[in-house]
């Protein structure tokens, strides 16, 4: 029993040697080591405990768990494992990390560095520059809160305070952060910055100007090296003579192009018009717009807007030579006019808008319908000038009075002129024919008149009929209601579409339109750069974002998707 528990014992004894050694070891390994003293001295009233050195022909050097530091005066605390280093001190780590300034203190059980006085960190391709600047070789992090300068191959970066993780090459800015390059400046009141991929991360309200475009932000991301992003929260991107804001807006400078998704804006700031969509297409350089999902196109005017809406909608040219086009489910709204057709062509050059198969517009309550329709405006005044009706022209309107028969002209072609902005005299051409309800002051009616000449002029005052006048050779009555049948009140080729009437500019979107599920935008409640995304990328020679030139963009430009109506 004593041999048993003697053994135990000295077990136990072995084991607390064994980690007393450990101990020991690991303790001397956290120790600051003295490499080079140089000239050595004491003063124990002010630096009581330190040992101090100096330098001769050389400076005194020290060394601590991978890292070497040079200067020119050191105070040594080897029971606190503490240094105070002066004057021209140097700071390396490896072959990538060195540091330099007037004054560091350095805590050797931490491993924590503060450096002060024209603080210079370099790693590899960078330099940042500071009066201030906490090391922390634990974590291999840099830190500042008084002002720094970062400068790599490609861009200067500024900003009050700033965290330089190592391993990741990122760079994390706060409190006026700003980019210069020669072609583009950056200001954010957050970025983070890859020095790798040279790709920019914005938190807070951000402006980026670049040479051709001016983009604002509140989150986004910015690869500096080709001048391509995106803005994720209230994005605004001035391109050319375009103003583009929406939720999500994305923009290359290489290929001018910029897109957008969700609540969309797009301002022609020439011309004075505004398209809105949920997705939209800009191509700088053609000058042109392509947009879908609850499209519309609003020409702004004094008084009265017009607004045109498509399953899609294109605008293309230069600013005199726009062309408007609507293509399928095509309708117009503006508050005495409105129409429906299958595509709608309007061209800024002649005023001229037409409206291309199946086309039916409402002057106030007259129904107006032919196998084309086109609108003219004024080129000076930019007002409707006049109207044609093309083939099988047909004019209905539900009698105001009985409520129950309809006014009808009809004729080959139809001719009308607008007197600002109203309809205001219309001209029927060959093969006309009238059926009209007459009454007089007291609204009883006299009669109805059906009656058939080679041309009517139709005047009108209120978007009402006030007058009509027949020319050559009219053949026709006023008939009594009794003697007149139901069916000979009705010309021939009457369809009467009242339900389709567009009453407000909110008619012009159909069921579908209004029930769009919209494309989730994501990182906006969560960071949008991951670091192992980052580091992934970093490690892959073909990833397009780090490695693909400009001139290899150019060559394979973004396809546009043009995303199907949700059903």
């Amino acid at each position: 029993m004593k041999t048993f528990c003697a053994s135990i014992l000295l077990i136990f004894g072995f084991s607390l040697l064994g980690k007393a050694q450990e101990k020991g070891d690991e303790e001397e390994s956290k120790q600051i080591n003295i490499v080079y003293g140089a000239n050595f001295t004491k003063n124990e009233v002010e630096y009581p405990g330190a040992s101090i050195f100096s330098k001769d022909d050389r400076q005194v050097q020290f060394e601590h768990q991978g890292a070497d530091l040079w200067c020119d005066v050191a105070i040594y605390y080897q029971k606190d494992n503490r240094l105070e280093a002066i004057g021209n001190v140097i700071l390396k780590q490896g072959d990538s990390v060195e540091m330099t300034s007037k004054k560091i203190n350095y805590l050797g059980d931490v491993k924590l560095a503060k450096a002060w006085g024209n603080v210079v960190l370099t790693n590899s391709d960078m330099t940042l520059r500071t009066d201030t600047l906490r090391l922390d070789r634990e974590k291999q992090e840099a830190y500042y809160k008084d002002n720094g300068t970062v400068i790599d191959s490609s861009n200067t970066l500024t900003s009050k305070i700033g965290k330089y993780f190592m391993e990741l090459k990122k760079y994390q800015f706060l409190d006026s952060v700003h980019i210069q390059n020669p072609k583009y400046t950056v200001d954010s009141e957050q970025l983070d910055y890859y020095q790798t991929s040279k790709n920019a991360y914005m938190y807070g309200p951000s402006t980026i100007i670049g040479e051709t475009y001016k983009i604002y932000c509140e989150r986004g991301f910015y690869d500096t090296k080709v001048e391509s992003g995106y803005g994720i929260k209230n994005t605004r991107i001035d391109y050319n003579n375009r103003i583009i804001e929406g939720d999500s807006v994305y923009f290359n400078k290489v290929n001018e192009f910029a897109s957008a998704t969700n609540n969309i804006t797009v301002t022609d700031t020439i011309n004075n018009g505004i398209i809105r969509a949920h997705y939209a297409e800009v191509y700088k350089a053609k000058d042109s717009v392509f947009a879908t999902r609850r499209a519309v196109s609003i020409s702004v005017q004094e008084r009265d807007s017009l607004y045109v809406h498509g399953d899609i909608l294109m605008v293309t040219g230069k600013p005199e030579e726009r062309l408007l086009r609507a293509f399928r489910n095509a309708k117009f709204y503006k508050t005495d006019l409105s129409g429906k057709c299958d595509s709608i062509h309007s061209e800024q050059k002649t005023g001229i808008t037409q409206l291309i198969k199946n086309p039916i517009i409402w002057n106030g309550a007259n129904q107006m319908t032919g196998d084309s329709i086109h609108l003219k405006s004024n080129l000076e005044t930019e007002k409707l000038d006049s109207l044609k009706v093309l083939e099988n022209a047909f004019i209905i309107s539900l009698d105001s009075v009985s409520m129950t028969g309809y006014n009808q002209a009809k004729g080959i072609n139809l001719f009308g002129q607008f007197i600002e902005n109203e309809l205001k005299i219309i001209d029927l051409i060959q093969n006309t024919e009238v059926v009209y309800y007459m009454y007089n002051d007291d609204d009883e009616l006299i009669g109805i008149d059906k009656t058939v000449c080679s041309k009517i002029r139709i005047t009108m005052a209120e978007n009402d009929i006030e007058d009509l006048t027949f020319y050559t050779d009219p053949d026709g009555d006023i008939f009594p209601e009794k003697d007149l049948p139901e069916n000979s009140r009705i010309l021939k080729g009457f369809v009467w579409r009242g339900d389709e009437r567009i009453l407000t500019k909110d008619d012009i979107f159909d069921e579908d339109d209004n029930n769009l599920e919209l494309v989730v935008i994501k990182g906006i409640d969560n960071p949008i750069d991951i670091d192992a995304e980052e580091q992934q990328r970093s490690q892959n020679e073909t990833d397009p974002i780090n490695n693909i030139s400009s001139k290899n963009k150019a060559e394979n430009p973004k396809k546009s998707t043009i995303p199907k109506k949700v059903k």
